[in-house]
């Protein structure tokens, strides 16, 4: 057998090395970018909220946004959200009432379940507090379907349901009854808790400081998981006297040391950084911009098995 020349041989492989990097390159061009889901939570809770929403809807890009209807102002944010299609419509299950000063209660009405409402008729300012309360589940279930319907009679779409701060699947009675509810109304559920539905990673911006909130963002959304849909959970408002009034009764950290709240800064950090050019330059380069409608286009939402996943804070 007659040996190849060396000079041949190494010809060969160089070009077979080319051949390789060049097919490399084409696959990590053409592989799918990750997935970001960016769900605004609280729509219907103040007009400056509504607004906020309003804007980032009018930019057009994909987005979830989780409504309290049990809240004053959720039927401005039904007039809102029928303007825009890019927007898919979540209930923001609501058993809390967190400000001072400004509260809201059950949609059935205070005396049709009594174990969800303090001594002033109003739904208990913390998750402790609502945790420590008595409530009937039945009751629970009551106020919830009467939010869930509600929603689904205002002519919106309704694409998923999610509770408000976690309430709703704090524990395991409560969020069977969540499940239970999913399947009823054939709705999905989106998480705020260590558990998800459709395979979501989980992160929420509310506890950043101001300062470093945009750039924590920034950061994250630049190193998605390509093998996931990744959530993240936004609030936000205009400025305005309404919003920067709103004294968190949960969160130390919402208020300052001098007791200025602080809720209303944070929601406007929160928008700026959405309507930012450097997020908006990042779609379609580091990522692709989905909401729950898109990503439940191709799921079964009849099964709805929880799965573990780790939350990510910025």
């Amino acid at each position: 057998m007659t040996k190849r020349p060396i000079k041949k041989i190494i010809t060969l492989f160089l070009l077979a090395a080319d051949i390789f990097c060049i097919s490399a390159r084409s696959q990590s061009a053409h592989a799918p970018l990750p997935q970001l889901l960016i769900r605004l939570d609280d729509i219907g809770m103040s007009h400056s909220v509504n607004m906020a929403v309003e804007k980032l809807a009018k930019t057009g890009i994909p987005f979830s946004a989780s409504v309290q209807f049990a809240c004053p102002w959720y039927q401005e944010a039904v007039a809102i959200l029928k303007k825009y299609p890019n927007v898919s419509i979540g209930v923001h299950l609501t058993l809390t009432s967190e400000w001072r000063g400004y509260r809201w209660g059950p949609v059935t009405g205070r005396t049709a379940v009594p174990s969800l409402v303090d001594s002033i008729g109003y739904f208990y300012q913390s998750t402790s507090a609502f945790g420590n309360s008595g409530y009937k589940l039945d009751e629970v279930e009551t106020e919830l379907s009467a939010q869930i319907e509600r929603a689904l009679s205002s002519g919106l779409t309704i694409s998923y349901i999610d509770p408000h701060m976690g309430v709703a699947l704090s524990t395991p009675e409560l969020r069977a009854l969540t499940e239970k509810l999913a399947h009823k109304y054939k709705l999905a559920i989106s998480p705020l808790s260590k558990v998800s539905y459709f395979g979501e990673t989980y992160m929420e911006m509310w506890g950043e400081p101001v300062k470093t909130k945009k750039s924590a963002f920034l950061r994250y959304v630049n190193h998605l998981d390509p093998n996931k849909p990744n959530l993240v959970v936004i609030h936000t408002a205009t400025p305005g006297v309404e919003i920067d009034a709103l004294y968190d009764m949960n969160a130390s950290e919402m208020n300052s040391p001098e007791g200025k709240p602080l809720s209303g800064i944070h929601r406007q950090t929160e928008l700026n950084m959405l309507l930012s050019p450097e997020f908006m330059d990042l779609i379609g380069k580091k990522f692709t911009l989905i909401n729950y409608k898109q990503l439940l286009a191709k799921k079964d939402i009849n099964i709805l098995i929880p799965v573990k996943v780790e939350m990510n804070k910025g």
